[in-house]
């Protein structure tokens, strides 16, 4: 296998970023959008992301296979020290630990960036981002039942959160 880059998204990332996203639209449960993105709604997504919340891909010979970012958790002024953080990777790129380095670079900038907590939502079952968060050092914090309708049915869903100030080696998961 390649080395994976892992570097900031870029503008000319977005048709390869759409691509990965839809995935979790059109296919399953894991997202619970319902309209895939198309290229112009991608663009004011992308014009709309406050500028100090990054956004960063994972490449792989040459083509982008993950992309990572952070939300404002809550709108809330109050809640800025704390973001939302999603990753999703091409099928074809997991179980390869690319998610483990693209997360975890994710959240040592946001550390780096002054951010105090992470806050994952995971719809229910989704074993592989589950144990990917816990493997960062993300810990369970609660099960909302039944709160995300979709595909003719209602989710779970579980919150994780990741104490950014924690030690910078548990932003690493161990070689396994």
């Amino acid at each position: 296998m390649s080395d994976v880059l892992i570097r900031d998204a870029e503008v000319h990332d977005l048709a390869a970023i759409t691509e990965i996203y839809n995935w979790t639209i059109v296919d399953n449960h894991v997202s619970f959008d319902t309209e895939p993105y198309d290229p112009d709604s991608r663009r004011r997504w992308w014009e709309a992301r406050a500028t100090e919340l990054p956004c960063l891909v994972a490449e792989l010979e040459g083509q982008v296979v993950g992309v990572t970012y952070a939300s404002w958790y809550r709108p809330k002024l109050g809640y800025r020290s704390s973001v939302e953080t999603t990753i999703v990777l091409r099928l074809d790129a997991r179980g390869r630990r690319i998610g483990t380095q693209l997360l975890g670079q994710l959240l040592n900038r946001l550390a780096s960036g002054g951010f105090h907590r992470a806050i994952a939502i995971i719809a229910l079952p989704n074993d592989a981002s589950v144990g990917l968060h816990r493997r960062l050092g993300y810990r369970e914090v609660g099960v909302l039942t039944e709160v995300g309708t979709k595909m003719d049915r209602k989710w779970d869903t579980m919150l994780l959160e990741y104490d950014l100030h924690a030690r910078p080696e548990a932003r690493s998961a161990p070689e396994s």
